[in-house]
């Protein structure tokens, strides 16, 4: 791809490093950084290209290890959220206007990046990661975060959501999102959205935003986002937090029961922890059972038992069909038993195609996020 002038090119004092060209199709800024990647930079949309410099042995070495860890994120990725998506780590950061004030990307990887984001007038950097994340590809966050830090027109801020797991993501977009808007009310301007890859979560939190907070029909912001972007937001749990909020976080107790005295650990997975995450239950002698009492928010919760380290399904409860990979989980619905209870109707309503809020949902929402504790 040949997308490079000879006559413009200049270098950043901050950064020596990282220089710049045109691109002869857009007139954008290009961006070369120390790792010989070329990104063209076009206010609607982006161009990630290998430079052709000649790499070093140590760099080939570095490229292959990142190559090896964007494949098997990309397998893990698309084996979770059942879509085929690829994330390439290697290339470079990337991105994709949704609206002129709201970006949708992958994750910063160096402190040249929040230059590149500046330079298209982003004001708050939204970062979804977790440290383990960060970690897997080698991400310096503190030092991205101390370079924003110098400068008085961007922030970066972090809101932790799990990769990968749709349960994690639908208990925090509440807290999220209310973050988020605090964040533009305060900052204006362009507003970056990122996880690792930008397809899951930061898609679902940006989605989210645009439902709640900025007056779009949910199917609407969803085809604004699909359109402008290779995606694949949750929205099961973009609805089911909308229910949350909306009926006040509102928990109902529940027990499960494990039968038998032959064994020496039951513990269960999945329900409102993630599949991979495990909460012990405990032994009640009197009635020769294992027992757990939780309380979770309305909604219905897939879970399996682990049985002295054997993952099993109770048979005593109910249990799900068999899913494209054969397995079988226990399933529990948290519901209002009365049907024409208020929360009834409204998980009625969740299930149309053409699922809205009307104003005054909106309005409530909008409460709920401006008085959401800021230490959350």
């Amino acid at each position: 791809m040949n997308c490079l002038t000879n006559v413009s090119r200049s270098y950043h004092s901050a950064l020596p490093s990282l220089c710049t060209f045109k691109c002869k199709s857009t007139n954008y800024p290009i961006f070369v950084n120390m790792k010989g990647l070329v990104i063209c930079t076009d206010l609607r949309k982006s161009c990630v290209v290998k430079a052709t410099s000649s790499p070093t042995p140590s760099a080939n070495t570095e490229d292959a290890k990142d190559e090896e860890k964007s494949d098997v994120y990309s397998t893990n990725m698309t084996e979770a959220m059942g879509a085929v998506l690829t994330y390439r780590h290697e290339l470079g950061m990337n991105y994709n206007f949704i609206r002129p004030d709201l970006i949708v990307g992958s994750c910063l990887q160096t402190p040249e990046d929040v230059d590149k984001l500046r330079s298209i007038k982003v004001k708050t950097i939204f970062c979804l990661q977790q440290d383990s994340d960060l970690e897997y590809f080698s991400v310096d966050i503190s030092a991205i975060r101390e370079y924003a830090s110098t400068f008085d027109d961007i922030q970066h801020i972090r809101a932790e959501i799990r990769d990968f797991d749709g349960t994690d993501l639908r208990l925090r977009l509440p807290a999220v999102v209310s973050k988020l808007h605090k964040a533009v009310n305060q900052n204006g301007g362009v507003t970056y959205i990122h996880c690792t890859a930008g397809l899951g979560r930061a898609p679902a939190t940006a989605l989210a935003y645009m439902f709640w907070v900025q007056g779009y029909k949910l199917n609407n912001a969803l085809s604004l986002l699909l359109r402008n972007r290779k995606c694949f937001p949750n929205m099961d749990a973009i609805k089911s937090a909308t229910a949350d909020i909306l009926t006040g976080l509102r928990k109902r107790p529940i027990t499960l029961t494990w039968n038998g005295d032959d064994c020496s650990t039951v513990e269960v997975s999945g329900l409102d922890v993630g599949w991979g995450q495990k909460i012990p239950l405990t032994y009640e002698e009197k009635h020769g059972s294992w027992i757990l009492h939780r309380e979770l928010l309305e909604g219905r919760y897939e879970y399996k038992y682990i049985v002295d380290g054997e993952w099993i399904t109770n048979t005593y409860e109910p249990v799900t069909p068999a899913n494209k990979d054969g397995h079988i989980n226990n399933y529990i619905e948290v519901v209002d038993k009365d049907p024409e209870s208020v929360s009834a109707v409204l998980w009625k309503r969740l299930g149309a195609d053409d699922f809205d809020i009307t104003t005054n949902e909106r309005e409530i929402i909008k409460q709920f996020l401006d008085e959401y504790p800021d230490d959350e």
